[in-house]
């Protein structure tokens, strides 16, 4: 899953506002920075195998550190408590927003994915495995990320005339990237898959928070407590 993880970034900015969109964006795909990066150092390893399943050619074959249960909570429940340091109050409620944000990807991955979710260090692994079938697992995504977007734009207004019209052209942009890693061509190296999703990732979040911006809804900056 790509696309569909930010489903649950934009739902989660209604449940505490004083997030910003791009920090729920980071978050929800935090699994995976930190993935990407470990790809890099050659410590998580995939193999690119066409045709491994309709959805992705990727054979996630060894990532406990970033996908195992154990290692997403521990990411998820850190990174909580990291932002929640740049905050006054209700400190709790900002762990919990964003610790579930993070922890949704894993929740997410376990639908498409087939079994190379780790329980237990590299072992007991789990996956639906829906990703065998592209016809569910395309649609899925763009479902969850229209449905987060429509709950962000209700309950959390544009207080400028254009803010949802950037959001939507945002949605559609984001459409047409799942679009492109669904059909398109196959990662040429598990180097290249990792490059490209970290420039991915930072990438969208900073558009993030130029549509939150635009539509007047980055209410508080981050701002070191001290």
């Amino acid at each position: 899953m790509f696309i569909g993880h930010y489903g649950p970034a934009f739902a989660a900015k209604p449940l505490e506002r004083r997030l910003p969109l791009w920090l729920l964006f980071l978050a929800v795909q935090w699994l995976d920075v930190g993935w990407s990066v470990l790809v890099l150092l050659g410590v998580e390893k995939l193999r690119i195998v066409k045709g491994f399943t309709q959805g992705s050619s990727l054979d996630l074959y060894y990532m406990p550190f970033t996908h195992g249960l154990i290692g997403a909570l521990a990411l998820s429940a850190a990174l909580g408590a990291v932002v929640a340091l740049f905050y006054r109050n209700r400190r709790s409620a900002i762990i919990l927003v964003v610790a579930g944000a993070v922890f949704s990807h894993w929740v997410l991955d376990l639908v498409v994915h087939v079994p190379d979710l780790p329980l237990l260090d590299n072992s007991f692994k789990v996956g639906f495995g829906l990703w065998r079938h592209l016809w569910i697992s395309f649609p899925l995504e763009i479902a969850l990320l229209v449905a987060g977007a429509s709950l962000y734009a209700r309950q959390v207004p544009s207080r400028t005339r254009p803010g949802d019209t950037y959001l939507w052209l945002l949605v559609a942009v984001m459409a047409g990237i799942e679009t492109y890693a669904s059909f398109g061509p196959e990662p040429s190296s598990a180097v290249a898959e990792a490059q490209t999703a970290l420039i991915a990732y930072f990438a969208l979040a900073a558009v993030a928070a130029l549509v939150d911006w635009a539509r007047g809804t980055s209410i508080t900056p981050l701002a070191p407590i001290h």
